[in-house]
């Protein structure tokens, strides 16, 4: 038995615990309120100038702003995304790294054996900030002008249609495998690297078809000089209003786009990616952020972590099935 000096000691010490406690409680509360208060970093794991950049920037404006704290936009592309997402990945789960991601983050996933993160487990969703669909374009010198005809001209040419990509493994390959598995039909896929080539060898005619962001695509289609046959997303594009859905012409539930998206190296506190989400979804409605994403072919979204999560598993499923399908690795 404890003598009754241990015992008093025992008391003070169990009375200053709680007390510790009781005054810890409402200084985390606060500095929940208080986040961030200070520069928070923007990994964009692209190189400047893209799209996903051209999204971090005009968000880290509006965010700065709204917060009194500066948003920095940090690019490391390479590694088909994978060096960035890393660096995001290693960083100090304190809410001042943000990665912010496209579909890459989930292809890469299914796409290499082994990374060096885990790119659902090693991350907490934020936020869906935008999407935007993708649009099948094809050369004007040859003799279809809608999806169905290219379905029909598909099963009935002597000799196979090319597709084109942007590369192995890019959303603009896997969507057409997933048409390819639909449709129950035979293209032979063309990569390339990057867009700009695609689209000089398609105006050209050498090849046949091939998925691009409307915002890249749209001055050769308002040229003349490529024809819009259908948009991947599951409403038509405003910019491009007469050109149906995939799923109009033929493929129900037909739904890819381009998204991107915000998250946290896994373990921050879900108080700040609530907040964040919160501000984020509050900027993505003011109209000066609108209209700039609109420039950018980009519809906002906005959203909480839960929903954005659940977004992630869908497109998981989604893209692993795809990959699966076409038989790309980047091993």
């Amino acid at each position: 038995m404890p003598t009754s000096i241990a015992r008093r000691r025992m008391i003070r010490g169990a009375a200053a615990g709680a007390s510790a406690l009781a005054l810890w409680r409402p200084m985390t509360a606060d500095a929940q309120d208080a986040y961030p208060s200070r520069t928070v970093r923007i990994i964009v794991p692209f190189a400047a100038g893209g799209g996903a950049d051209a999204v971090a920037r005009a968000l880290a404006q509006k965010l700065s702003e709204r917060l009194g704290q500066q948003f920095v936009v940090d690019n490391r592309p390479g590694g088909a995304g994978n060096i960035g997402t890393e660096t995001a990945a290693r960083s100090s789960p304190d809410g001042y790294t943000v990665l912010l991601t496209g579909p890459s983050h989930i292809i890469n996933a299914h796409l290499f054996r082994q990374l060096p993160f885990d790119p659902m487990r090693g991350f907490a969703p934020i936020s869906l900030l935008t999407s935007a669909p993708y649009v099948l374009v094809a050369s004007r010198s040859l003799p279809f002008s809608s999806f169905q005809e290219l379905m029909v001209a598909a099963r009935t040419s002597s000799a196979p249609l090319s597709y084109g990509s942007a590369g192995n493994g890019t959303a603009g390959h896997l969507a057409m495998e997933l048409i390819k598995a639909e449709a129950g039909i035979e293209l032979i896929h063309v990569p390339y690297r990057g867009s700009p080539a695609l689209l000089t060898d398609l105006i050209a005619g050498r090849i046949a078809v091939a998925f691009d962001n409307v915002l890249s695509s749209s001055p050769a289609i308002e040229a003349g000089q490529l024809r819009a046959l259908a948009v991947s997303g599951i409403r038509r594009a405003p910019s491009l209003p007469n050109v149906p859905t995939i799923a109009e012409a033929g493929i129900a539930g037909f739904n890819v786009t381009v998204w991107q998206g915000a998250l946290f190296p896994a373990g921050v506190p879900e108080a700040f990616a609530a907040k964040l989400s919160a501000e984020i979804a509050a900027a993505l409605q003011e109209p000066d952020l609108q209209a700039r994403l609109s420039v950018l072919g980009v519809d906002a979204i906005g959203g909480d972590p839960q929903t954005f999560g659940q977004f992630l598993e869908d497109d998981y499923r989604r893209w692993g099935e795809a990959v699966r399908r076409s038989g790309a690795r980047l091993d």
